[in-house]
């Protein structure tokens, strides 16, 4: 993606605020509390018919307490070199500060064509006084709002005229989408950066490091798809600030947009509670599921069947969706980590499959005629056709006399049939009966 724009500055002067309203959506989560933004955080733009991406960064600094201060610095960096044009935030209120000088020198060892953008300047007297600014060596300023967008029509009038070649309106279309999900410090980030090779999300021992949703387009097995990394979803009654809150309504609100959710577990902790929480969200948005049991080299004592009965033990603790894949890894050791995204496209190619019609009765009518469906109330069912229905997700109407006595156990041993016959693995099955 050649359109590309990277929004950069110190904290708190108002790039997630200026980034919200340029792709139209509360993407990036704000807050007056410094640091909120950490990872580069993506978005699309639309301006005269041109479109770009739009990079938010998280705000530079050096030498403060933040623990994360390294790090995110270095997410700026790669934004910087990652971008075709550069926009500067800094603050009309409080003026020229030494941090913005030093960052300034930073962005003028570039040769990319950068803006200085004075936000807040929404009155004639602080427009007067953006004048001041010029120290900083840009000659592109403009002063705006990124409360109200005054002043960014002319900015981005500017902004595409350095994009020569067109780019999709939306990149991601047709691409499968993949969302990482699972409780905080189950190793979500560092799976991401690991599959990547490149770090492009921050990772510490801290819970509750990644805060927004980080979408990646990645490449793996001759196929382009998107992967989401999110933040660790609590229990409600963990969730205390916020930012937290926030942090993980767009981890839910990435899950509903996925096609595929890799739901990642502790080893060392096994399947809790919250687990089970994210996993049933998944299957009642009806996504493909993958689980992936992670920190598997911390397990002691590993026997040549402790897999096995640890998967045992798993499963019945998931009964009845023994549909879902399982996958043991380590992300420190890199331990089968490309086989979990290779699983992950499987389940996205059968939650997409089309059955043909001729091939679901020619394969189940004559099980269902060897096991028909038990009487109820004295009506006998007789099932007669079978189609897939034109749904996102796999759905299956079976044509029968009485439909509304068809037994719950006997559904479940029409799924088992479809799920024998055809390949459904970590998809959920829609059954319904009409009338015919």
């Amino acid at each position: 993606m050649a359109n590309i724009v990277a929004i950069v500055g110190r904290p708190n002067v108002g790039k997630s605020t200026f980034f919200n309203r340029m792709v139209g959506e509360r993407k990036a989560i704000m807050d007056n509390v410094s640091g909120v933004t950490r990872d580069r955080h993506y978005g699309q733009v639309e301006w005269t018919n041109k479109f770009f991406t739009l990079i938010d960064t998280g705000g530079y600094v050096r030498n403060s307490d933040d623990i994360f201060e390294e790090a995110i610095r270095e997410q700026v960096e790669l934004a910087i070199n990652e971008a075709a044009v550069i926009l500067f935030m800094v603050d009309a209120d409080t003026g020229i500060t030494g941090l913005d000088k030093e960052f300034a020198n930073v962005l003028r060892r570039t040769d990319k064509p950068t803006y200085l953008l004075v936000n807040k300047a929404d009155n004639v007297l602080k427009q007067n006084g953006i004048g001041e600014f010029y120290e900083l060596g840009f000659h592109e300023l403009y002063g705006i709002s990124s409360q109200n967008g005054h002043g960014t029509g002319d900015l981005l009038d500017q902004v595409v005229t350095h994009f020569d070649e067109e780019a999709p309106e939306d990149p991601y279309e047709g691409m499968p989408k993949i969302a990482i999900l699972g409780r905080p410090n189950v190793g979500k980030s560092s799976f991401l950066n690991a599959l990547l090779g490149k770090e492009r999300s921050i990772v510490t021992n801290i819970a509750g490091t990644t805060r927004d949703a980080i979408d990646t387009i990645y490449t793996q097995y001759g196929k382009e798809f998107v992967i989401t990394d999110t933040a660790g979803i609590r229990k409600k009654s963990k969730v205390h600030e916020d930012i937290e809150f926030y942090s993980v309504l767009r981890a839910v609100h990435a899950l509903e947009k996925a096609d595929v959710c890799i739901v990642l577990l502790d080893a060392t902790l096994g399947l809790e509670s919250q687990d089970l929480n994210i996993l049933r969200l998944a299957q009642k948005n009806k996504k493909g599921i993958v689980i992936l049991v992670n920190k598997w080299d911390l397990v002691e004592n590993k026997e040549s069947n402790t897999a096995s009965q640890y998967e045992k033990e798993l499963r019945e603790k998931l009964a009845p969706n023994h549909y879902i894949p399982i996958i043991f890894i380590s992300v420190h050791e890199k331990q089968r980590i490309f086989k979990a995204i290779e699983k992950a496209l499987e389940v996205y190619e059968n939650k997409t499959q089309k059955v043909s019609t001729s091939k679901l009765n020619n394969t189940l009518l004559p099980e269902i005629e060897k096991t028909p469906p038990p009487s109820v109330k004295g009506k006998y069912i007789n099932i007669k056709y079978i189609t897939q229905l034109p749904t996102y997700n796999p759905t299956f109407a079976f044509f029968c006399t009485h439909p509304k006595y068809v037994l719950e156990s006997y559904e479940r041993f029409l799924e088992n049939k479809l799920r024998k016959y055809f390949k459904f693995e970590g998809v959920p099955i829609q059954i319904v009966f009409r009338q015919k």
